[in-house]
């Protein structure tokens, strides 16, 4: 035992030590025109990596670079004589291929579709914190050691090696939320429309919380009511019929940890009172135990309905949601982050056009803006869908919108088109929240308000959209 734990501590050191040592071997030019912010970079950053140079402009970058060879580009896209832009783009034409982070204070969509067609490795929004544009940078030495033959990229994924992406002004509030939160025993509540990510920004307030139990997700849409009490507390062997053995709950298996419970506006009520004595008391007591057990869990929940309007409907307890409620954190639609966009389809082609083992599809600028005119309502999660679509049909990406592919990306958030008929906006919303609900007729009749009987019979009348359950 003693042994393991000596080779534990060796290996640990020896990481470390090269790790330091990648670091001081590592060369960062800034390219700002602001002297604060370019003095306070270069002093940041120098902490961390070798050498660090800062500049103003383009030329006495061009003079640096003829001296030096630089691992990462940190480059304001506002320069006097020649932007940013322009700048990546010339070296780009001329084959250098150097990592590159933009920042920017005066953002748009044209100015990330510039940087993504330069092959921009990340693009940051001031203010910011120096942690995030470390970071950057540090995506982009594990980038390039990848590239060269290393494998320590990896370690920089998020858990399950997702990652949250995105720098408009509502996700950095969500990353200022993230850091400040995750390290404290709090409760947090997600709330946001299907597919924005709800479930990533619960794996990273787990990942920084500093806990070294697991991260146990649990969507309470997939549980039967009568068997919640058993999956949060665990039973006994021969509590009910069919309990054959003993099993732990999710709350014991979370131990150290955190427990994440999704959709929790779908928990039945007589069980919302048991897990509100359950948090209250921090002890559970398994099906058919005559004792309690004590847990130490951090719980996060999410749930893309409001829930205060849950509540008022009487369908939620209100003591249970106060408990809940204690941070509050939003997930914006995609449709409210448009900037964010050609990042988020950048990640996505990359990744998946590895996973699937197929050419990458190039996106030009102007489909990009097409992109952003759709109103996307099913977030960065059917953002993805379409984009594996893509790729594996090798279409530009409305095609793999399907529907009325040409009108399909014309419908903005602004609402349909002005010519369309009262039908196609119906048939459209209602297979767009169908797609949403991933196919769960109950669940897509619920969001729309009306009976699954009601939307079958419209189905029935679309035949040419007909889809199994």
């Amino acid at each position: 035992m003693s042994n393991v734990a000596s080779a534990k501590s060796v290996d640990d050191v020896r990481d470390s030590r090269v790790d330091a040592q990648r670091k001081r071997c590592s060369a960062v030019l800034i390219v700002d025109d602001e002297p604060g912010v370019r003095n306070f970079l270069q002093r940041a950053l120098a902490k961390e990596y070798g050498l660090v140079e800062a500049v103003d402009c383009v030329d006495a970058a061009e003079e640096l670079r003829r001296r030096c060879r630089f691992d990462v580009l940190v480059v304001d896209i506002s320069l006097p004589g020649c932007s940013g832009l322009d700048w990546i783009n010339r070296l780009r034409a001329a084959g250098d291929d150097t990592a590159t982070i933009f920042v920017t204070a005066y953002a748009d969509l044209n100015a990330t579709i510039g940087a993504l067609r330069v092959g921009a490795a990340d693009f940051i929004l001031k203010p910011f914190r120096i942690e995030q544009l470390t970071r950057a940078v540090e995506r982009c030495l594990a980038t390039g050691r990848a590239r060269n033959g290393g494998s320590e990229g990896a370690l920089l994924h998020q858990p399950g090696g997702h990652e949250i992406i995105g720098q408009s002004a509502a996700m950095q509030e969500v990353d200022r939320i993230i850091q400040r939160v995750a390290p404290t025993p709090s409760t947090v509540l997600i709330e946001g429309e299907t597919g924005t990510g709800k479930e990533l920004v619960a794996a990273a307030l787990h990942q920084f919380s500093g806990r070294r139990g697991p991260f146990v997700a649990l969507n309470c849409v997939a549980i039967a009511p009568e068997l919640f009490e058993s999956e949060l507390f665990g039973h006994i062997k021969g509590a009910f019929t069919g309990a054959h053995q003993a099993r732990e709950g999710l709350f014991s298996a979370a131990r150290g940890g955190t427990l994440f419970l999704d959709e929790i506006s779908e928990m039945p009520l007589a069980m919302q009172a048991k897990l509100l004595r359950a948090l209250e008391s921090r002890r559970v007591r398994p099906v058919g135990a005559d004792r309690e057990l004590p847990i130490d869990v951090r719980l996060v929940t999410a749930t893309n309905r409001d829930l205060a309007k849950v509540v008022h409907a009487n369908e939620f307890r209100e003591d249970l949601y106060f408990r809940l409620n204690v941070v509050r954190l939003r997930m914006p639609a995609l449709r409210e982050r448009l900037e964010d966009l050609p990042p988020l389809v950048d990640y996505f082609s990359r990744t998946l056009s590895a996973e699937l083992d197929v050419a990458p599809y190039a996106f030009s600028g102007d489909e990009l803006s097409r992109l952003a005119d759709y109103a996307w309502p099913g977030n960065v999660r059917e953002l993805k869908n379409v984009i594996e679509r893509t790729l594996l049909l090798g279409r530009p990406p409305w095609d793999a919108l399907g529907g009325d592919s040409e009108k399909a990306v014309a419908v903005t958030a602004g609402g349909p088109p002005v010519e369309w008929t009262l039908d196609q906006v119906e048939k459209h919303h209602t297979l767009r929240v169908l797609d949403a609900a991933h196919g769960n007729k109950s669940e897509a009749a619920r969001r729309l308000g009306i009976s699954r009987k009601t939307l079958e019979r419209k189905l029935s009348a679309w035949p040419e959209t007909a889809r199994p359950e």
